[in-house]
């Protein structure tokens, strides 16, 4: 083992080889030398657990390819092939040209974010957007924040904390990524009353868990699961109306927040924000770059004397929403009040895009492997914590046999970067549908480079 750690070459050696000088022409010659190091640190732990010594030429060409890691950024676009149209791990709502715009335009340089330019005094980046909320809404006031679960977190720190919030149990969900609703609630300081059981829970079960130190009643939206079977839920409507009771305040976690009936385009019903607010919930909170297809935000909307509370607490800014997503959040909106959310949101168009011109899409894509591809049905998804279990019907490109060879090439062509395997591979026709393998044991996703989202 003494003889591996001998052979281990030394920093200087390291930074005299020719690759490496070559790298010094275009970065500092500190950060390779950092870089050298970090991996000769590594290497002696490799070694020291039975390891043998790399050799230099090794040695080097990791040095090289971590720079040229570093260098070229991870985040990039692809073709979502996954058939979820709103994915969370693929960026979830692709946003309007209006909305890119919009964002450019601030990030490019100096905004009135907080200036009043009529008063010239300091303003708030919130009257931007607020009036464009409550119109939309029915709301007394609104807030906005870098994502719903700072919302949440928000609302129950400044309203709850010390206190307790009723909630049912089959509501206690996990929000995706391991985040649990019980957990947000308990880094606010409130404390969780579950009630009811995980299928059935009634009115009667929170009126009877009321108590001086209840702060308010809360329904957490099935955003991301569904209940079958033998299962009772209390509504909203009887919420409000114990709380109102009691006069205790019902919050309303709708997760991924809907302006638009769902129900128009063939899907079940997804709870509406303007609707949770006329049935009288005392906050909704929602997001941003799910179904409402805006940048990554979350939105509470409700009555003034609550929302007031949160602006004032220094909570807000910590999770204060910044200007370029304000910004894109500003221009989605605007869609909406203009009756054109359908027509230019992308998440929109495709959930109401017509099967012939999916159909058609498919066979476009399909054409250029000549007869070894063919046009199946399909499902879509809409994911992103909306809609659990609902589907639209779609088409398919099924590939298999001597059609993956042609794929190959006409993949390298298009600049495809770690391609897996294309045995049996089905590419969907269109943008945001759903690859499903035409051999039943397999199902891949792969990733189309320096392609437009939507043709």
């Amino acid at each position: 083992m003494e003889s591996e750690f001998r052979r281990l070459p030394s920093v200087d050696r390291l930074v005299s080889e020719e690759r490496i000088r070559r790298l010094q022409e275009l970065y500092p010659r500190a950060s390779l030398v950092e870089l050298i190091r970090q991996y000769l640190e590594h290497a002696r732990l490799a070694i020291a657990a039975g390891n043998p010594c790399p050799s230099v030429d090794e040695i080097v060409e990791s040095i090289c390819t971590q720079v040229y890691a570093l260098e070229n950024p991870s985040l990039r676009p692809i073709i979502n092939a996954s058939g979820v149209i709103l994915h969370t791990n693929l960026g979830r709502a692709p946003l309007s040209k209006e909305a890119i715009s919009a964002m450019n335009a601030v990030a490019n340089g100096y905004c009135n974010l907080e200036f009043d330019l009529d008063s010239g005094t300091r303003g708030s980046r919130y009257v931007h957007i607020v009036p464009i909320l409550c119109q939309l809404t029915g709301a007394e006031a609104a807030l906005v924040v870098n994502n719903n679960a700072s919302a949440v977190l928000l609302a129950l720190t400044a309203l709850a904390k010390k206190r307790e919030v009723i909630v049912s149990r089959g509501q206690a969900v996990e929000i995706g990524g391991g985040f649990r609703i019980p957990d947000v609630m308990r880094q606010s300081g409130a404390k969780l009353v579950e009630v009811g059981t995980t299928n059935c829970t009634y009115v009667t079960d929170y009126a009877q868990a009321i108590n001086p130190r209840t702060a308010a009643l809360m329904r957490v939206h099935s955003s991301n699961f569904r209940l079958m079977g033998f299962t009772h839920l209390v509504t909203l409507d009887e919420l409000v109306t114990l709380g109102r009771q009691y006069d205790l305040p019902v919050f309303d976690d709708l997760g991924s927040g809907c302006f638009l009936d769902t129900t128009k385009f063939g899907l079940d019903a997804e709870p509406m924000v303007q609707k949770s607010i006329a049935t009288g919930a005392g906050l909704v909170f929602f997001s941003g770059d799910k179904l409402m297809g805006g940048p990554q935000a979350g939105i509470i909307v409700g009555k003034k004397q609550f929302v007031d509370k949160l602006k004032k607490h220094p909570l807000t800014r910590a999770v204060r929403i910044d200007k370029i997503r304000l910004a894109g959040l500003v221009a989605t909106l605007i869609h909406y009040l203009k009756g054109e959310a359908v027509s230019k949101l992308p998440v929109w168009r495709m959930i109401s895009a017509p099967l012939a011109e999916i159909d058609q899409r498919a066979r476009l894509w399909a054409q250029p492997l000549q007869g070894l591809a063919r046009v199946v049905e399909g499902e879509t998804m809409i994911g992103g914590g909306s809609l659990p279990g609902g589907t639209l019907p779609t088409r398919l490109v099924a590939i298999g046999g001597e059609g993956k060879a042609r794929l190959k090439l006409l993949v390298k062509g298009c600049g495809v970067r770690k391609c897996p395997s294309l045995a049996g591979l089905v590419v969907t026709c269109y943008s945001l549908t759903r690859a499903l393998c035409s051999l039943k044991r397999m199902r891949w996703c792969f990733k189309l480079f320096r392609m437009p989202l939507l043709a």
